[in-house]
């Protein structure tokens, strides 16, 4: 099977410009291909993994990979995908989140194959004559107006500023086509307008011709958006999101998204994918799916002795071994342990105790799940309503992990 028609296979190719000339570029090694990540943020996030997935496919099949890390788009704002205008970034903070995010990509592209750029390098020497005689004068406005990332902010509004944002992108493949011969551009399907603006400014600018591909956007089983939890975003920065609750993430991964997903993040071949299909259908329970895409993406990530980290620290919580943790462990399990932090502790009556942690909404209900058998402390069952807790039931001497039910963790800790 060629790269093009695995990628179909795979899910992968949700729009392309050109089938046939995408077959031809997919097959010529040492041809670019870009894709663009604006710095928005300090750090990249799991919505950000397709395309970088992506990205390396084609490098690893001998195509040359541009990443643009957008230090002036960032600064600028994307309207595709927004009901409302974005607040605008310091460039002090735009700066810093450039730099942050060139070193995550790093990670992922050598910079020896990959040219990492900026394209504060082009647009900043912009005047805004020559942009609106040179530039502005490819681009109708009515053409603008229909664009899905416009059209559908005309109800809330957009401003001039955001509207703008697509002759920029469309500028930076313009600027790497002519600098490169890069002729193709992918990104998300919300990003297809833009891509398109660029196609069409390389046509009436340089009368060349450039391909544009997207990726499907991922939404989880039901609708829910992809890459968001209760406590927020999931971050490849590792200070941001720890790889044990990163992994936990893709581990939690609902039975109908799990081959979808093995298809979308993971190098596995389809053939191998298909027999976790079947393991899935057959044993659900085992999880089997669900275990190698957490391995595969977090050791994608960030590495392989970071997964059997977290693979570790997952394997004694759910024995509920929570005193064979390390206290960095501890830490990183519980995102370093800001859950509630009391000042110098006294002892105190457990209902109490679980009301003040938050780990039961009152006292009635701390009672009834003391009585359940719902409640460990550092992974011992207390079923005593008379039980008080101590200074000497702290991991470390100063954590106290509470476990509510079968899922629900709170982490204490106390002085």
């Amino acid at each position: 099977m060629d790269l093009f028609s695995e990628l179909k296979e795979r899910g992968l190719i949700y729009q392309v410009s050109n089938e046939e000339e995408a077959k031809k570029i997919f097959g010529q090694k040492g041809s670019y291909f870009y894709i663009g990540f604006d710095a928005t943020g300090p750090s990249l996030h799991v919505g950000n993994l397709l395309a970088i997935i992506f990205a390396k496919r084609l490098e690893n099949a001998g195509l040359k990979p541009i990443i643009l890390i957008g230090g002036a788009t960032g600064m600028i704002g994307d309207p595709s995908g927004k009901a409302q205008e974005r607040i605008l970034n310091t460039e002090q903070d735009v700066k810093k989140f450039a730099v942050s995010i060139k070193k995550q990509l790093l990670n992922f592209f050598s910079a020896k194959n990959a040219k990492i750029l900026n394209n504060c390098d082009w647009i900043k020497n912009l005047s805004v004559i020559n942009f609106l005689r040179d530039i502005g004068k490819n681009f109708s406005v009515n053409e603008m107006l229909a664009k899905e990332s416009v059209a559908a902010r005309l109800k809330t509004g957009i401003s001039f500023t955001e509207f703008s944002y697509m002759v920029l992108q469309a500028y930076d493949f313009l600027a790497l086509f002519k600098k490169y011969g890069c002729k193709l551009q992918i990104g998300g399907s919300d990003q297809w307008g833009n891509i398109t603006a660029g196609l069409e400014l390389i046509r009436k600018s340089a009368g060349g011709e450039a391909l544009g591909l997207t990726v499907p956007l991922i939404t989880k089983n039901g609708g829910a958006k992809f890459g968001k939890t209760e406590e927020g975003a999931v971050w490849l920065d590792h200070k941001l999101t720890s790889p044990y609750h990163f992994y936990q993430f893709w581990l939690n991964t609902d039975d109908k998204d799990a081959v979808k997903f093995l298809k979308y993040f993971t190098f596995l071949a389809l053939e191998e994918i298909e027999k976790l299909k079947q393991t899935l259908e057959n044993n659900p329970e085992k999880r089997e799916a669900q275990k190698i895409l957490g391995k595969e993406i977090t050791i994608f990530a960030h590495g392989e002795n970071a997964f059997k980290r977290a693979e570790k620290i997952s394997g004694l919580l759910f024995r509920g071994k929570i005193k064979e943790l390390s206290e960095s462990e501890l830490k990183e399990a519980f995102g370093g342990l800001a859950g509630e932090r009391m000042g110098k502790f006294e002892e105190m009556n457990i209902a109490d105790f679980l009301v003040l942690s938050k780990a039961s909404g009152s006292k009635r209900q701390a009672r009834e799940d003391i009585t359940n058998g719902a409640i460990e402390l550092n992974g011992n069952e207390i079923k005593d309503l008379n039980y008080f807790v101590a200074k000497k039931d702290a991991l470390f001497g100063k954590y106290i992990v509470i476990k509510r039910g079968k899922r629900d963790y709170f982490a204490v800790e106390i002085k």
